[in-house]
């Protein structure tokens, strides 16, 4: 295999593996967010974490709306395809079984409707536990 094609493939398994960690993100990030709420771990309400999450999903769920394609698999498929690969056998092990984990076969409209339904269970976790805004109090120290 020639040494070009094979930094594309490199750079497309980066891309699915940034992709993967940004799913893991957002359904991992919501199962520890009322691990942390019922354990009550202070990260459940950590603003910064929360709003991360919360926009890592909205984003998710605007990209399915407009029916937009994610830019990271634009990204991938790109690389890809200029790697030399345009069978699907042709893959590597992390695109084969990370592809498997992540995409399935369903229509579109599918993926539309459970991504509202687990943005809005997000948005309603945001009211059942709201996070932090508060900036933490500076306590005043005292000279001994």
């Amino acid at each position: 295999m020639n040494p070009v094609y094979s930094k594309y493939l490199l750079a497309a398994d980066l891309i699915l593996l940034i992709h993967f960690v940004f799913v893991v993100f957002v359904v991992l990030g919501f199962i520890f967010i009322w691990i942390g709420y019922f354990t009550k771990q202070e990260f459940a309400k950590n603003a910064k974490f929360r709003i991360c999450h919360i926009l890592a999903m909205g984003i998710v769920f605007c990209e399915s709306l407009v029916g937009m394609i994610c830019p990271l698999t634009e990204w991938e498929n790109y690389l890809r395809v200029r790697g030399g690969q345009d069978q699907v056998y042709e893959t590597s092990f992390m695109q084969e079984w990370i592809h498997k984990i992540m995409f399935f076969d369903f229509s579109e409209l599918t993926f539309v409707i459970v991504y509202a339904l687990f943005f809005a269970v997000i948005l309603l976790t945001f009211w059942v536990i709201p996070p932090n805004l508060r900036k933490p109090s500076k306590r005043p120290e005292i000279n001994k």
